[in-house]
Parts: C-alpha cells; structure tokens; sequence
C-alpha cells in the first residue's frame, strides 16, 4: 500500500560507505583484504580510552550524562572556549543534521557548499527540503572562496566549508576563510568542518576555527573524535559556537545521543596527546608513502592533508578500483563524488600501506592502460 511518505525523501540519496571487508572476502574469496577506503584511523583507539570504556561498559544499564558535562567542559578547556559555547553530537554527521534542523525551514532557505564536497551536508539541505547551491573547486581542487561568496544570498543560511576537504584533502588559508566571513548576510555562520584538524593542525595558514570563534567571528567549527583519536566506532563528535547555536542545538538534538562509553572513551582519549601526535606523525609516513607511489608510476596526486590520499589516474577510475578489489585491497572510487578519473586511497598502518603499494604495482605494471 503507498505511504504518505515526504516525496522528496525518495530523491534522496542513502549514504554509501565503503564495502565492509567480510563482504568482499565472501564475494571474491579472499581470506585476507586491507581496507583503505573509510578514513578511519589504523593505528587503533589510545590505550587509555580502551580502558576506560571498559571501566564503563559495567555500568551500561544506566542513560549517560544527557548533557555530556565533563566532556564539554574538558573541551572548552582545551580550546579557551566557554562550555556554553561546545556541543556534542553522534559523530559531527549528527551535528550537521541538527544544525539544519535548527537553519533550515523553507524551501527558499539556501546552503552553499563545495563540490564536491562531503556529501552530508548535501543531505542536510535535501531533507529540509531548501536550495542546495554547490559551487565547483578550482582546478588544485580547493574550495573557491571567492566564488562561493558570489554565490550568497539574502537567502542563504548556512555556508559550508570542509578544511581539511573530504574527498581531495586541501585546505584553505585563513586569509581566504575570513574574506568569506565578511561576505556573509546577516545572520549566516560560515560552517568549518574540521574533522581532520590534527593532521592539518602546524600547516602554516592554516585557520583554526577556535580561534576565530573567540574573536567572535560568526562560524561554526565541527570537529571529531573519529580520525586522529581513533574512536569511529564510538560516534563522538563535538563543535563550536555562539551559545545561541549550542542551545538551540541542545534543543532539537536527540536526547542521550552521546551514550556513556563514547563519553568516556572520548574524555581519555583527549588527554593522551601523546597517542594523536604519534597517529598524526606515522599518518604523514603513509601520506608520502602513497603519493611517491603514484607519482613513481606517472599518476596525478592532489596535494593533502587528511589522512588519505586522493590520485589522479587520467582514466576512468572502476577498472583500477575492482582491480584492487581483487587483489584484497578496498580503496574509495571517487566517481560517485564526481572525480571519475579519482581513485580515493585511505592511510593504513605499516604493513596494511605495503600490502596496498604491491597491489597497486601490480596492477599499474598489469597494464599501463587498465581496460575499462
């Protein structure tokens, strides 16, 4: 029987993460496969948030803290923030889903964005339902701040900017970020996704969105615990800004979204700043690793600072894709972001990063020109 269904839910899009190793390993027989394809952090969780989430995992059978007090004061600490000025969410994935709940209300309502660009926010915007205005990188793949100012509105409410980018890996320099801030309507914060902060954290030019939040800039900066923390699994997310945003946030947002153990999990794994700066540093050994590789082999490389490598392979990118896959290692093929010829390369830890590099000579010695 047909629902009532919204009718612009159909349209949209479900989220496709990349394929799960036990599904390849059924699939194509393999008992061993590398999964390079997710961004996640193989160097695991720090030691101290292991044992603290299974310090709380015997308390599992009471509701978290709703407000997740600790956490947020831990956070506003860190940063030079007021707590009123922190919010957590299910992963920053949860932050963008009520920050639109909390912008976005008509379908006159704007959202400006890169493309591409990470594709939640493009959900953001379709679920409300509003205007979604994508404005194309420039040809180093970064955000083109200046055409994205072009392209506000008295419309439009929420600017988005991924830096470090997901899926290229560029940033942009605080110069650029705050022109753009001058250009916003009133009313408008510039949204800094910053979920790969650590990696891009010492790059000269580099803007931290703290920082400018402190200076009362309108934007709102979205961090993780997911990447150079290692807690994917636990979903922690948390971000910045003016204690009207927080509260209204605080507001829409599900209650307990942050269950106990990612909130102790994410308290201990903040204070091991030893642990981040060694996933940062061995993160940038298997940045170079896998950009000389495809350099070596004649392959275009988009300069990053994530923890992933984005190639250029100047041909359609599926072939190279199932070629990997047969071999055992799952890398992201970026056509469904638009780079058809883009091949996404996650880094793994060591041993994961050779097994990938032998791959990927094999397969580039296979056949300079990987049918399609």
């Amino acid at each position: 029987m047909p629902y009532r269904l919204r009718p612009h839910i159909r349209e949209m899009a479900p989220y496709s993460p990349g394929k799960p190793v036990e599904e390849v390993q059924r699939e194509l027989g393999l008992k061993s496969v590398v999964k390079l394809a997710s961004n996640e952090n193989p160097f695991g969780p720090s030691p101290r948030a292991l044992e603290a989430v299974r310090l709380a995992a015997a308390s599992m059978n009471v509701y978290p803290d709703a407000s997740g007090r600790r956490l947020r004061d831990a956070l506003a600490v860190r940063y030079g923030l007021k707590s009123d000025q922190v919010v957590l969410g299910n992963g920053s994935d949860g932050l963008i889903h009520n920050l639109g709940l909390v912008f976005l209300g008509s379908p006159d309502d704007e959202v400006v964005v890169g493309d591409p660009s990470f594709v939640r926010y493009d959900a953001s915007a379709h679920l409300a339902p509003c205007r979604l205005v994508k404005v194309p990188l420039d040809r180093q793949w970064r955000h083109e701040l200046k055409a994205m100012a072009a392209a506000l509105s008295d419309r439009t409410k929420l600017v988005y900017i991924a830096n470090p980018n997901n899926p290229t890996g560029t940033i942009v320099p605080e110069t650029e970020v705050r022109a753009l801030i001058r250009d916003l309507p009133p009313g408008c914060p510039l949204v800094l996704d910053e979920a790969y902060f650590e990696f891009a954290a010492d790059v000269p030019g580099y803007p931290d969105g703290a920082r400018l939040l402190s200076e009362g800039l309108p934007v709102v900066v979205l961090r993780t615990f997911s990447k150079a923390y290692g807690l994917a699994g636990l979903r922690v997310g948390y971000g910045f800004a003016d204690a009207e945003i927080v509260d209204s946030i605080d507001r829409v947002r599900e209650p307990f979204d942050v269950s106990a153990l990612a909130q102790e999990g994410a308290l201990a794994a903040l204070d091991d700043s030893a642990h981040v700066a060694d996933s940062v540093r061995r993160n940038r050994e298997g940045l170079r690793l896998i950009a000389d590789s495809a350099v070596e082999a004649g392959f275009g490389v988009v300069e990053s600072h994530a923890n992933f490598v984005c190639i250029d392979l100047g041909r359609p990118c599926r072939p190279v894709f199932e070629a990997l896959l047969r071999l055992g290692v799952i890398v992201r093929p970026c056509d469904i972001f638009g780079m058809p010829n883009h091949i996404r390369v996650s880094v793994g830890t060591e041993a994961e990063t050779q097994v990938y590099l032998e791959a990927f000579q094999r397969v580039v010695l296979a056949s300079q020109e990987v049918p399609a």
